[in-house]
């Protein structure tokens, strides 16, 4: 099952470099966005722009059940996309009954999906979201838990940097919110494969982006540290999981629609295919995409050759993003894993220590993408327990 799961997320990053094929730069149509959820709690107001990243917009109680023993929340603020322009996030908090002034972990979940349904303040609640029971784990650790929707709403799926500032933003959001009382709290990050990529990045812009937090420290796995290498390795295929290809294209599209447009290379049954999955979630886009290929879906052999492209890529690729933490970090990684390949976090880790990052770099032999996170989040929590504690973190650098 593992194996299979990783060959599924591996194609995430085969169909990057499709939404790289406009050759004039201009788009030439609108992207597939997601259907907005209907929900008012999800609208922006008028005033959106006047606030300040992290600003709470409302607040709302919601039903937890499926989380013993927790009561829970869901907060809208204000974030900011990578244009710089102002959107509306949203993150689902969970706190643990009878705990007084509990720490804060911000748990970024990976989404596989484009759809508003699909999102973790919907999926915790709809069986969509495959991690939810994982969150038991710091709650009976007596940690309240905040899910952002980190793909934003937007559902950009792929979009890095995205993923970093709303992250950030919902922990303002977190502490600022009177009704959580939590504005003392400590923080902590944590997250893997997609989630570990919205946990570093960030970890590594909180210096820049949100300098007046204290994060205790970060345990980030898993990291796709170098998406134009992922690419180049996947290349164009008949893939099981080529339907996360597509959907990753398609969520970078909608981050980037004047760079990563893919409409004039789509031949007809690209865009059936684009229209159909752009508001579904993980599990339909993986049997819609099954064993598919670029290939099949576009008009031109070339499409990997967009220089343009390729610089979005490396703008959403930590291996190349200059920025470093200035918190501990617990960073693990298999070194054979075909995914997410190691040389990139490897360099990472070195460029960490070469300044001064308390960073914990444990590596696992094991060929698979999965197997990994089930291994290291028992000791990434332990070393989060430990900062909670104020104890110093340790390095391996």
């Amino acid at each position: 099952m593992c194996r299979r799961v990783s060959g599924l997320l591996a194609a995430v990053t085969s169909l990057l470099m499709l939404a790289g094929i406009v050759w004039g730069g201009v788009a030439s149509a609108r992207p597939a966005y997601p259907i907005p959820d209907p929900d008012p709690f999800y609208s922006e107001p008028a005033d959106l722009a006047a606030l300040s990243p992290g600003d709470v917009v409302r607040v709302q109680r919601v039903d937890t059940r499926a989380y013993a023993d927790s009561e829970g929340w869901q907060i809208a603020f204000r974030s900011t996309n990578s244009h710089g322009a102002p959107i509306l996030g949203v993150t689902t908090v969970l706190v643990p009954r009878g705990v007084s002034q509990p720490p804060i972990l911000s748990y970024q979940a990976i989404v596989n999906a484009l759809g508003s349904r699909c999102a973790p303040s919907r999926g915790l609640f709809n069986l969509e979201q495959v991690e939810a029971p994982g969150l038991l784990i710091p709650l009976s650790r007596g940690w309240a838990v905040s899910v952002p929707d980190h793909l934003g709403p937007e559902g950009a799926y792929g979009a890095a940097r995205l993923g970093g500032m709303i992250t950030l933003d919902s922990i303002r959001a977190v502490k600022q919110a009177a009704e959580l009382g939590l504005a003392d709290a400590p923080v902590a990050l944590a997250g893997y494969s997609g989630g570990g990529m919205a946990s570093a990045w960030a970890a590594a812009m909180a210096p820049e982006y949100a300098p007046e937090l204290a994060i205790a420290g970060v345990v980030q796995g898993g990291i796709p540290a170098d998406l134009e290498q992922m690419a180049n390795i996947i290349g164009s295929d008949a893939h099981p999981g080529f339907g996360l290809g597509f959907a990753a294209a398609i969520g970078l599209e909608r981050e980037y629609p004047d760079r990563f447009q893919m409409e004039r290379e789509l031949n007809p049954q690209g865009r059936w295919l684009r229209d159909f999955i752009s508001n579904e979630c993980r599990r339909f886009i993986l049997f819609h995409g099954a064993f598919r290929s670029a290939r099949d879906l576009t008009n031109s052999p070339g499409w990997m050759s967009n220089g343009e492209a390729r610089e979005v890529l490396r703008e959403n690729s930590l291996r190349y993003f200059a920025g470093v933490p200035n918190m501990p970090i617990y960073m693990w990684h298999g070194r054979l894993d075909p995914l997410t390949p190691y040389d990139g976090i490897e360099e990472i880790a070195q460029r960490y220590c070469a300044q001064g990052v308390q960073l914990q770099f444990v590596t696992h032999d094991i060929a698979e993408h999965l197997i990994p996170a089930a291994l290291g989040f028992e000791e990434a929590y332990e070393y989060l327990a430990a900062r909670f504690r104020g104890e110093a973190a340790p390095s391996n650098c």
